[in-house]
């Protein structure tokens, strides 16, 4: 029988237990308060609490075993995070209780704010160095803001559950539909331009979206576990966009969109020679059939064309697709957690 929403979000007497005991150490509170803002990696957590890696290490994996934290491996790096779950609910609600003016903890967000400041010092650095390049990209074709108005309009104004960017760079599009999804997850394969969206994240103060590390040919997400599944100018970057394109199907719930966000077809080779490009756009008959063969029904396609004042003949085409499984009534799914 399957579990009702209301069963799904409440605990057992013994996972509640287990829980409250988890926490209830004076090192492992402070750092629930702190996961409850934001992840932390354990040398974030050792400068902040000013206790050995070791012993950090112990306490998270206390945390973790009771079902109140999620790991994240990136590289040879770990992100640790409040989970999704009643478990972390249960945490965010005893962190509410703790008085704000608490000196232990007041600190604690002191040297956190220290370190979140210097992260987006140094993401600013790494943005900085390559946005001479990204900005000739970038005249070559219509505004960004021009696409994203674009984007917003193809999906609508109705708010939606989920949301996953693939190829999420600077986080961008987390921000732009912020006001629409519930939660969202940004992947990338750059460990630098994560860093970038994890001070942007920061500074819009956006807690109810995650970046992580990950591979578009083979994500780390639960199946149908997204209602929205974006693309935005990643296809031309990859030697096997259907490929990618397969992954990103089978992250979408039944019913679900997907945006991509691409070039039309054009004959830029300096694209290719110098921005790394592997792909020179696509036709809207070649991402057709992709579209057919994952089983996605192609409901709108608009072409966003450079004006006068761009030299450059270089189209913007976006591709708005749904899944055609047919809706059911599926329990919720973590979409932050990962998979084997």
């Amino acid at each position: 029988m399957t579990k009702s929403m209301a069963e799904e979000q409440t605990l057992s007497v013994d996972d509640t237990l287990a829980a409250l005991r988890a926490v209830g150490e004076s090192t492992r509170l402070r750092l629930v308060a702190l996961l409850a803002e934001s992840e932390l990696t354990v040398k974030d957590a050792t400068a902040i609490l000013g206790q050995s890696q070791p012993r950090i290490s112990r306490h998270l994996k206390l945390l973790a075993e009771a079902d109140l934290i999620r790991r994240f491996p990136e590289g040879s790096w770990v992100y640790y995070r409040l989970a999704d779950g009643p478990e972390g609910e249960l945490a965010r609600a005893l962190v509410a209780r703790i008085s704000q003016d608490d000196p232990v903890l007041a600190a604690d967000q002191a040297r956190f704010q220290a370190i979140r400041k210097a992260k987006a010092e140094e993401a600013a650095s790494y943005f900085a160095a390559r946005a001479l390049t990204w900005d000739k990209e970038r005249s070559l074709h219509v505004s960004e803001a021009d696409v994203e108005a674009a984007m917003r309009k193809a999906l609508g104004d109705t708010p939606f559950q989920s949301f996953l960017d693939l190829g999420t760079g600077t986080g961008r599009l987390l921000e732009v539909f912020s006001d629409q999804y519930t939660s969202a997850l940004g992947v990338d394969a750059s460990h630098d331009m994560l860093a970038v969206a994890r001070a942007n994240l920061a500074k819009a103060g956006l807690g109810n979206a995650q970046v992580r590390h990950g591979d578009v040919y083979a994500l780390n997400v639960p199946p149908r576990s997204f209602d929205v599944v974006a693309i935005h100018q990643v296809l031309h970057f990859l030697d096997e966009p259907a490929r990618a394109l397969t992954e990103a199907t089978r992250a979408l719930r039944p019913g679900g969109r997907l945006l991509i966000v691409d070039f039309a077809p054009h004959e830029l080779e300096f694209l290719r020679e110098s921005h790394a490009h592997r792909r020179l756009g696509f036709a809207h008959d070649q991402m057709e059939r992709w579209l057919e063969a994952l089983d996605l029904d192609l409901e709108q396609v608009t072409d966003l064309v450079p004006g006068e004042d761009i030299d450059t003949n270089l189209t913007v085409t976006l591709w708005l697709a749904r899944d055609r499984r047919i809706v059911t009534d599926l329990p919720a799914q973590d979409s932050s957690r990962e998979v084997a």
